[in-house]
């Protein structure tokens, strides 16, 4: 795993969070916003951004998690993985959302499915407003019309690591976003 590939810089990544906080500030302004983070990867993203806005504001976490038959590491970067699109709710937020402007954080838009599953599950909470902010946007891989109100960068279709994202719980540490090579294994 030594030949990581940086896709975006740690600097680019800080000037475009700057830029998306500036953005909510203003779409926001005199209201205060709750951010939801999306376990586990989008809690760095989350922690620069909620620094980035200046506002009054809080943060929360949920998680869920995709039914399907995970191939290992290795196989995912070959051949990519799709879930069934089941989404599995395994940690709900804590405070109550009503009449609450929320902003729902994400590390990545992919598919669409989780995120679809997220917006129908929060605005039963019914918060006044429910925006999404997605660090990386994969719109090549999209299943469901979704888009993200506040995008820091729309990415080819590469397999991932760093600011949070990992590979087998690795590399969330990394400062920049990486890409992992797909392995190429020859033909008989």
């Amino acid at each position: 795993m030594n030949d990581l590939k940086v896709l975006i810089q740690r600097e680019k990544i800080a000037e475009r969070v700057g830029q998306l906080g500036a953005d909510i500030t203003r779409d926001f302004a005199g209201q205060s916003v709750i951010f939801v983070g999306v376990l586990k990867g989008a809690a760095i993203f989350l922690a620069d951004l909620a620094r980035q806005v200046k506002l009054d504001s809080t943060f929360d976490f949920i998680g869920v998690s995709s039914y399907g038959n995970r191939p290992s590491p290795s196989d995912e970067l070959r051949s990519g993985w799709d879930s069934t699109g089941e989404v599995r709710l395994t940690k709900d937020v804590d405070q109550s959302m009503r009449d609450k402007n929320v902003i729902l954080v994400e590390d990545i838009l992919d598919t669409g499915m989780t995120l679809t599953y997220l917006k129908k599950l929060l605005l039963g909470h019914q918060p006044r407003a429910l925006k999404v902010a997605a660090l990386l946007d994969k719109p090549s891989r999209r299943k469901m019309p979704i888009e993200g109100d506040y995008v820091g960068f729309k990415i080819p279709d590469e397999f991932v690591v760093g600011y949070g994202l990992d590979y087998a719980e690795r590399y969330r540490n990394l400062a920049d976003i990486c890409v992992v090579p797909r392995v190429v294994v020859p033909k008989k």
